[in-house]
C-alpha cells in the first residue's frame, strides 16, 4: 500500500490516549471523503435518496383528477392527467377516479362480475338488493343498477364537503330514499303492472335529488330498473291470476274469430245474393229492351202501313195465286177474311186419293 495511504488511515484511526477536549470527537461524514473526490454525485445521490425516500411526486392518470392539500386545505383547481410535484410533509396529492362508475342493488349471485373485476379501480360497488314495503306493508326486493361519474370540475369542493365515502351519502341514500317514496304507492300485485312507470318515476326523481346538490358533484347518466322480487305467494297468485286472464283472452279471441267467421260467410252469401240479383235483373234488362226494340219495330212497321201499301200487297199476292193456278189447275184457294194474312192452297189430287182411302 502507498505510504500516502497508510497515513491516511493513520491519521483516522482513534487515539486511545489522547483525551484532549474532555469527548469523543465527532467527524461529519464529508470528513471521510477522499480529497479530489466529485461533490457533485454527492449532491445528485442526495437528490436521489431524498425523491426516493419522500417522493414528492405523484402522476395523475387519464380519467383522474388530483386534489391538491396544502396543509389541511383543499384547492380549488383540479390537477389534470400528468406529473405533479408537491412538498413533502406540507402537501400531498390524492387521485380521485372521474369515470363512469356503477352501483348494483341485487341479490343474484350470478350477475357479480368475475374475480378478474374484483379491483376495477373502485368504479365498481354491488349492494344488496333493496327491500322495500309495498302499500300494504309486504316487502317486496327492487334489483337497480346506477351509472354516475363524478364531476372533475367541483372534485376539490365535493371531495372537502362529502369526503371520500361521497358515493355512499350522495348516491346510495338518494337511491334508497327514491325508491322506498316510488314503490310504497303500489301493491305488490300491481308492481309488475307498473314497471315501466315505476322505472321512470324512480329515474327522473333520483335525477332531480342529485342535480338539485350545490354544485353539482356528481353527473347521472342512468337509472336502470332490472327487476323487481315479490313474496312467493304474490307471484303465484299473480300468475294464477295471468293463467286466468289468458284463459278468458284464448276465449275472447275464439269468440272474436267464430264472429268473424261468420261475418265473412254473412257477406259471401251477401255477395252471391247480390250477384244474383244483378244478374237477373240483367235478364229483365235484356227481355225488356228486346221488348221495347220489337215494340218500336212493331210500332214503324204499322205506321208504315198505309190503305195503297196494303193494296199493293194484296195485289202481288194475288198475282202469285194466278201463277200457282196456271201450275195446278185443280188446286182449291182459302182466301182468310179481309186477305190480311197469306193464302192457303190444298192439293186438290191429294184429297181425292186421302177420299179413296177412306172407302
Amino acid at each position: 500500500m502507498p505510504a500516502d495511504m497508510n497515513d491516511y488511515f493513520k491519521k483516522k484511526r482513534p487515539n486511545p490516549n489522547n483525551n484532549s477536549g474532555g469527548g469523543n470527537n465527532f467527524e461529519t461524514p464529508l470528513n471521510n471523503i477522499p480529497k479530489g473526490f466529485p461533490v457533485w454525485l454527492i449532491v445528485i445521490a442526495a437528490i436521489a435518496f431524498t425523491l426516493f425516500a419522500f417522493k414528492p411526486f405523484t402522476i395523475i392518470n387519464s380519467g383522474e383528477v388530483g386534489i391538491k392539500v396544502t396543509t389541511g386545505k383543499f384547492e380549488k383547481k383540479p390537477l389534470g392527467a400528468g406529473l405533479h410535484f408537491y412538498i413533502p410533509i406540507f402537501q400531498k396529492i390524492i387521485p380521485v377516479n372521474t369515470r363512469i362508475r356503477l352501483i348494483t342493488y341485487s341479490n343474484d349471485v350470478s350477475r357479480e362480475l368475475g374475480d378478474n373485476y374484483k379491483n376495477f379501480e373502485g368504479a365498481l360497488r354491488r349492494n344488496r338488493a333493496i327491500p322495500v314495503l309495498d302499500k300494504r306493508g309486504l316487502t317486496v326486493n327492487i334489483d337497480l343498477a346506477v351509472q354516475y361519474s363524478l364531476k372533475a370540475e367541483s372534485a376539490p369542493e365535493t371531495i372537502k364537503k362529502w369526503g371520500s365515502s361521497w358515493e355512499e351519502k350522495i348516491i346510495n341514500s338518494k337511491v334508497r330514499e327514491v325508491v322506498r317514496d316510488v314503490v310504497g304507492q303500489y301493491t305488490a300485485e300491481q308492481l309488475p303492472e307498473m314497471r315501466n312507470a315505476i322505472a321512470s318515476a324512480i329515474q327522473t326523481k333520483v335525477r332531480e335529488r342529485v342535480e338539485s346538490l350545490p354544485n353539482q358533484p356528481v353527473i347521472l347518466s342512468s337509472v336502470e330498473l332490472r327487476n323487481i322480487v315479490l313474496p312467493p305467494k304474490i307471484k303465484e297468485k299473480i300468475e294464477q291470476v295471468q293463467a286466468a286472464k289468458q284463459d278468458v283472452t284464448i276465449a275472447e279471441q275464439e269468440k272474436e274469430k267464430a264472429k268473424q267467421q261468420a261475418q265473412r260467410a254473412a257477406e259471401i252469401a251477401k255477395g252471391v245474393a247480390q250477384k244474383n240479383r244483378i244478374e237477373a235483373q240483367g235478364e229483365a234488362d235484356k227481355i225488356r229492351i228486346e221488348a221495347e226494340s220489337q215494340a218500336k219495330a212493331n210500332k214503324l212497321i204499322s205506321d208504315s202501313l198505309t190503305p195503297a201499301l196494303i193494296e199493293l200487297k194484296q195485289i202481288q199476292m194475288q198475282g202469285k195465286f194466278n201463277d200457282a193456278l196456271r201450275v195446278n189447275k185443280d188446286a182449291q184457294i182459302f182466301l182468310t177474311p179481309g186477305g190480311a194474312v197469306p193464302n192457303i192452297w190444298v192439293d186438290a189430287k191429294g184429297k181425292e186419293k186421302r177420299l179413296i182411302g177412306a172407302q
